[in-house]
């Protein structure tokens, strides 16, 4: 099965992005925009995991996970990959906040799946962030970087992480979909967990 660990901004911080995304989805033809139901901001890929591995990964995640406060975050701006976006395969919007604990909370869930011998991507640095579009071939997504610039979220907080799986389209699914097979809470914190509004849900089950 194919894993990530990953954060969900809650529906109406998704509101907020759907609505501020929407009058630009035309402008790059070539861009497929990510569903709804799919946004997430990746914290480990975990890649392929066999029954035996996950039964030895879920443990350590729930320990790593545990180690952590609840995170105040928001959404803002775009940019893109590679990083110029005269030639590029992925839009992206930012994620703001707090970056550092959501940077500890990666490396402790990186640890977690590596510990387990599972293989996730090469170590670059952590860039949060929360993926908008794809493009198969590079595509200058410089004036959507421009006009997104201005975006900026409401604060949420995330309060717990997601173990995710994704189902290819085939024999049981139509299209990607993710299923949450576990979720883990963050610690409260000291100071009674921040502002902003609490995310706990994922994106389940079939299309």
């Amino acid at each position: 099965m194919r894993l990530f660990v990953a954060l969900v901004p809650p529906p109406d911080i998704l509101d907020e992005l759907e609505e501020a995304v929407l009058p630009h989805r035309d402008a790059v033809p070539e861009l497929r925009w990510v569903r709804r139901d799919l946004l997430h901001v990746t914290l480990t890929f975990l890649g392929e995991v066999d029954d035996r591995t996950l039964d030895r990964l879920l443990p350590r995640l729930e320990r790593a996970v545990g180690r952590h406060e609840r995170m105040s975050l928001s959404l803002a701006g775009a940019g893109a990959f590679p990083a110029s976006g005269t030639h590029a395969r992925v839009l992206w919007t930012g994620l703001f906040g707090d970056r550092r604990g959501v940077a500890r909370l990666a490396a402790s869930t990186t640890a977690a799946g590596r510990r387990v011998g599972t293989l996730p991507d090469k170590y670059r640095g952590f860039r949060p962030h929360l993926t908008l579009a794809r493009s198969r071939r590079p595509v200058d997504v410089r004036p959507l970087m421009e006009s997104l610039s201005a975006f900026a979220g409401a604060p949420w907080t995330a309060g717990s992480v997601h173990l995710m799986r994704s189902h290819l389209p085939g024999k049981d699914y139509s299209q990607l979909t993710y299923e949450s097979l576990k979720t883990w809470s963050l610690r409260q914190s000291s100071g009674g967990g921040g502002a902003g509004r609490s995310a706990s849900g994922g994106p389940q089950g079939r299309p």
